[in-house]
């Protein structure tokens, strides 16, 4: 534990990665892609990408790799390549008990994230009922997200949609990214981390609570 926790009232969540297993499609689909320009995508650009927008993470991947290729041809293959795969994301482990649980125990929470409508809608397809429990989406082609994370934008414009607004303070934020996490700290608010094991514990340090799965996630605290 990186520091105590406050009392929460509310809890957005990220989807990417944390409530769905979608890391290894998009490792594995940016490879296919980086091939033809023998090219690697590994860790030291992932971070980099997590949690932005289609069109952001494209350009980071672009630039750091130097691909001789634009954003927005990246940003049209590999949403190609994603429609065909990401309605096959399985849940992560300890998603489904912990929704359930919140939802038992009338529990406010939504969803906050960078992903826009149709990249939603095909990732989640598998699971609609579950994500038909959340209070509500905040999505990143939503007009009141002018920019993506590490913007607090999506954080800020998820709190005030409650039917009682908390104080930011109140709110207790499930990430798994680094951008994510400096969203939620900028918008005030509290965060806990569940970060893929193979990224750098520097880049996690700032978290409120860092766990290795939801399923660590004790909700008396």
């Amino acid at each position: 534990m990186m520091a105590p926790l406050r009392s929460a009232t509310i809890l957005p969540f990220d989807v990417d990665s944390l409530l769905l297993d979608t890391e290894q499609v998009h490792s594995v689909m940016f490879q296919d892609i980086c091939d033809s320009y023998e090219k690697e995508y590994t860790w030291d650009v992932k971070p980099e990408v997590m949690g932005k927008k289609a069109s952001e993470g494209a350009q980071e991947v672009v630039g750091v790799l130097q691909l001789l290729t634009s954003k927005e041809e990246l940003v049209e293959e590999s949403q190609a390549r994603l429609r065909d795969v990401f309605p096959t994301a399985a849940l992560r482990p300890g998603a489904e008990k912990l929704i359930l649980h919140l939802r038992k125990h009338n529990t406010p929470f939504a969803v906050a994230t960078n992903l826009e409508s149709t990249s939603f809608k095909v990732e989640t397809s598998r699971h609609k009922e579950l994500f038909g429990l959340f209070h509500h989406l905040v999505l990143g082609d939503d007009p009141e997200v002018k920019s993506c994370k590490p913007d607090p934008a999506v954080f800020l414009a998820c709190a005030k949609r409650f039917s009682s607004p908390p104080p930011v303070e109140e709110c207790l934020v499930f990430e798994d990214g680094p951008n994510g996490v400096e969203a939620v700290l900028a918008a005030g608010m509290q965060v806990i981390m569940v970060p893929d094991g193979n990224l750098s514990r520097d880049l996690s340090r700032k978290a409120t609570l860092v766990l290795s799965s939801l399923q660590d996630f004790q909700p008396q605290l």
